[in-house]
């Protein structure tokens, strides 16, 4: 496997993994996290643009998921409740990972971790409190729950960080 930029050639591939992903968090009793077409068209060209977009290819160039990275401020993560985040350093971040439905199991999702991990060493990632099989896997990959942030929405996300 391998982690590239995306490109906006890669979008109707990426389109087809987010909407993989909705269906498998609503499978998995995760039915509001991700709904209707979020992320959205623009959000992922938004997310190409800023050159924070990533996919993982497999050996033929078959993209087999996506993930943002960005290192710097977030401001949801400016405040957290319920706890405390494992330090105050200069962090990367992760959001709006998805894993296509044939490349399930193939520990694609630890791949990006790792990657993102490699990059800055103090990862932070949040996830909605129904989407189970992303706790699990945050888990298995050294990350620690930390609290609760909220988006800018206002809806409540449980936060995890991964530290060296």
């Amino acid at each position: 496997m391998e982690i590239r930029k995306a490109t906006p050639e890669d979008t109707k591939r990426i389109v087809e993994i987010y909407s993989d992903a909705r269906n498998f968090m609503h499978e998995s009793g995760n039915k509001t996290q991700w709904t209707a077409n979020y992320p959205s068209d623009e959000l992922i060209l938004s997310d190409i643009t800023s050159g924070n977009l990533y996919t993982v290819t497999d050996e033929t160039e078959k993209i087999l998921a996506c993930f943002v990275y960005f290192s710097g401020i977030d401001e949801t993560y400016i405040k957290i409740y319920g706890g405390a985040w494992k330090n105050e350093l200069p962090y990367g971040v992760i959001h709006r990972i998805a894993v296509a439905k044939d490349a399930h199991g193939m520990g694609v999702a630890k791949f990006c971790f790792d990657y993102a991990f490699s990059l800055c060493g103090n990862l932070k990632i949040d996830t909605h409190k129904d989407n189970i099989p992303m706790q699990r896997a945050l888990a298995k990959c050294g990350f620690e729950y930390c609290g609760i942030i909220h988006l800018k929405s206002g809806d409540e996300r449980l936060a995890f960080q991964r530290v060296k």
